[in-house]
Parts: C-alpha cells; structure tokens; sequence
C-alpha cells in the first residue's frame, strides 16, 4: 500500500531583500506617516480635551472640532461607502495602491521585518541564522528581536485603547499599575493581534486571508496600470557578464539574478505574469532598475504598465469607468462634507397620537395631540422651546414649554396643536414643528407631520 500524499504544504518563511529606489521611498514615507498619525493622535488636545477619542460609556465621539453620538452611524455608513468608491476608483486606475502602500497589514509588517533587520542582519546572514543550530548568538539576535516586536506590538495596543480611554490618564494608570480589566484586556488581545499578523502570519494573511487579493481581478481592466515585467524586452532570460553583447549571445534583458524575486514581500516571480499574491508594492521595479543600471541597459523591464501597453497597443488612462468613479467621488465627497458641516446640534421627531386621531373641541376646532421627542446632541445641557406652524389659526400648547436636556440625552414634550376645521383644505395637512435654543433661536431644528381632521361626506 502506498503511502499517503498529504495535501498540505508547510509555509516556508520568506526573507525580503532589502532594496532602495523610488518606489520604496515612498512606501517608507507611507510608513511613517501612517504610523506617526495612528501614535500621535491620541495626544493632540483640541479645545482643552483629547481630538480624537471615541468615549463609549458617554456615547460621544469626538473627531477635532466635531461631536458625534449613536444617532450619527449614518455619518459612518455614508463614509464606508465612500471609502469603497475611493478603493474602486484607485485600483481601476493603478491596480493594488491600497495593499503596497497603506493597508495596515503592510505598514506594521513593513516595521517589524525592519526589526528584524536591525537584529538579525541582511537577508543571507538571517536564512544562515535560521538553519544555525542554536547557541549564545542566535539566543541573543532572536531574543532581541521579540523584544523589539513585543515591546512595539504592546505599544500599538496601548495606543489603540488611548483612542476609547483617554491618553494621558491611561498612561498614568498604566505607570501605576492601576489599569481597569477591559483596558487591559484589549491592550494584550490587539498588542497579540499586530505581533501575530505583522510578525508571524505576514504575507500569509494578504494571500490566504484578505478577500481583496480575490476579488481585485474584478476590478481591473486592459488600461489598469499594473507591475509587469515586459517579456518581449526581458526573454530569453540568462546570465552574461556585463561586458558580454546580449544580441550576439541571443538573450533578452533579463540576466535571471532573481533580485525581483528576492525583493519581493510575497516570494513570487514577477516575470511569471500577473499573480493575485502581488501587493504592488514596486519592490522588484526598484530591484530591477538597479541592474539594468549595473548592466547599462534601459529601467522599466519591470514597471508599471498596462496590458495594452505590454502588448504595444494605446493605453488609456481616463476612460469611462475612471471618469465615471472619479465624478462620483467627487460629487459623494461634496455631499458628505456638506452634510457634515451643516448637521444641526439638534434632533427632532414628532409622533402623533392614534387613539384618538383628532378631537373636536370648542365650536368649531380640530385637537391633535403629539409626541415631540427632542434630542441634544451638543456637548452641554441645553433648554429648547417648541413651536408649530402650516395652518391659519394654528395654536400650539406645550407641556412643559420649555426642556431642559443633558447633553447626548432626549426629553419628550406633549404638544397640544388646536386649528379651526375651515383652516383644513383636506382630511389631512401636513404642520411643522420647529424647536428651538431658548438661549440662541438661530440654533434650530424642524421636522414635519400630519394633522388630522374629520373627512367631508
């Protein structure tokens, strides 16, 4: 009987070369910008208190000059939508921009292979330490290098928490020991998170785990620009001296030094085609220029390029679908910043009572009765006053008539609205409820409603 095959490969650890040029200055620039802004945030102050702090026990988020509360999700709803439009229209125009150079997973990754560096040395002196029996050296590389990643995963934990706790008397709690059990909790379970992913799982999680690596393909079309490696230029591939003449000897560009592939954050060969493994992150294009440069001969056998551009066709940069994602964007934008700046301190619903409709009252009036929910959404208490309008003779009573709310709570007010039935056009008119700041009767809301009479025979 023979023996069984196993389906399963065990994952091999990949050692990225380490490579300079332009593409991967901007990613380190990317690097630091992101990580600056995701460290530093929590200890900015905007008006005398954190800028960014998401308090949970009090419902209010704070975004700078901004005040949030649970009944602005649709802010929240508005701006994922926004976000997905922005990945369309960026991967459609240069392919995976999001993966290479800002996705979370490849900026700490990016740091902690830094460390590993720092440690460990450059990418052959770090495989033979691998393959090392172990003694006092490879103890003490390695040790210091889970300490870097340890101390910096617990230092993005701390930071993440200081964004729902606020930084500086987190800080201060955590030099006394004095740290609640959930802040502590999440510190270690995030400070886990970013050691595992950034330090273990690594391009296993952008090729097994992260669905944008499949579905991206969905997204690209023949004008896309891409990371490619030019194959009519680069074959047949081999090695030569640099004096050699490639044209005597019959080969392409390519000299088969396998830097691209030494590079390359995911080990795969660029020169195999496109890969969904590939996070563009143009590793093997600052690779490669570097030989031709050695070599004498032209940059771009690997670049960004298109399919159509590849194959000596005309490649289009705005096209329909580009235009068609960068108006949306723009017009979606817009609206979500003036909703954003527009968006009243104020929320208002009125709900009528049914039992019963309406109310027949006096000589000749019709009484509907009303529930005004008011909700304050600033960040002190305020008092509001309620008044109505959309009908002659209309006549509001409010009880009480003015509410004094706290701040992110609601308060209901009964409202009492009298009109006489000749004022009614039809069974049914709309009215509007207006409550107002009693301290500033600029700062005002509306809503509309209906109000109910008797039906004509």
């Amino acid at each position: 009987m023979s023996d069984p095959v196993s389906l399963y490969q065990k994952s091999e650890k990949i050692h990225p070369r380490e490579v300079s040029g332009r593409f991967q200055r901007l990613r380190v620039l990317a690097v630091y910008a992101l990580l600056g802004l995701y460290y530093i945030l929590p200890w900015v102050q905007w008006d005398g208190r954190q800028a960014v702090l998401f308090d949970l026990p009090e419902r209010q988020f704070y975004i700078f000059g901004m005040v949030f509360w649970p009944q602005d999700l649709y802010l929240l709803s508005a701006l994922l939508i926004l976000a997905a439009l922005a990945l369309f229209f960026f991967t459609a125009l240069a392919g995976r921009l999001w993966c290479g150079y800002a996705c979370p997973q490849t900026v700490w990754t990016e740091v902690f292979v830094w460390m590993e560096q720092w440690t460990e040395g450059p990418r052959q002196k770090r495989i033979k330490l691998d393959q090392a029996p172990w003694g006092a050296e490879k103890l003490l590389r390695k040790g210091a290098k889970q300490v870097l990643w340890i101390g910096f995963a617990l230092l993005t934990g701390f930071t993440f928490v200081a964004y729902f706790s606020s930084a500086p008397d987190l800080f201060g709690r955590l030099l006394s020991l004095e740290l609640g059990s959930w802040e502590a909790f999440w510190i270690f379970l995030f400070g886990l998170a970013t050691y595992g992913n950034a330090g273990f799982l690594r391009e296993q999680l952008c090729i097994y785990m992260c669905p944008y690596a499949r579905f991206q393909g969905a997204m690209f079309d023949p004008d896309t620009l891409i990371i490619s490696y030019d194959e009519q230029r680069g074959e047949p591939r081999g090695k030569r001296k640099r004096s050699a003449d490639r044209q005597t000897l019959g080969l392409g560009d390519c000299v088969d030094c396998h830097m691209c592939v030494q590079v390359c954050p995911t080990g795969i060969d660029i020169r195999d085609g496109l890969q969904y493994e590939c996070i563009a992150c143009a590793a093997c294009i600052d690779a490669c220029d570097q030989v031709m440069d050695q070599m004498g001969y032209e940059r771009g056998l690997i670049r960004y390029t298109s399919q159509n551009g590849l194959e000596g066709r005309p490649s289009r940069v705005l096209r329909p679908r580009i235009v068609l994602y960068g108006l949306l964007l723009l017009v979606l934008t817009a609206l979500f910043a003036t909703v954003l700046a527009t968006r009243s301190p104020i929320g208002v619903e009125a709900v009528p009572e049914r039992n019963p409709i309406y109310r027949e009252v006096g000589w000749d009036d019709i009484e509907n009765l009303y529930t005004v929910r008011i909700l304050n959404k600033s960040t002190e208490p305020r008092t509001f006053t309620l008044h109505a309008d959309g009908l002659d003779g209309l006549e509001l009573e409010s009880r009480p008539e003015t509410v004094t709310i706290e701040p992110g709570r609601s308060g209901e007010v009964m409202a009492r609205v009298r009109a006489p039935r000749e004022s009614l056009a039809s069974h049914s008119e709309a009215i509007r409820f207006e409550v107002r700041r009693a301290d500033d009767e600029q700062v005002r809301r509306a809503t509309s409603t209906r109000f109910q009479g008797p039906r004509e025979e």
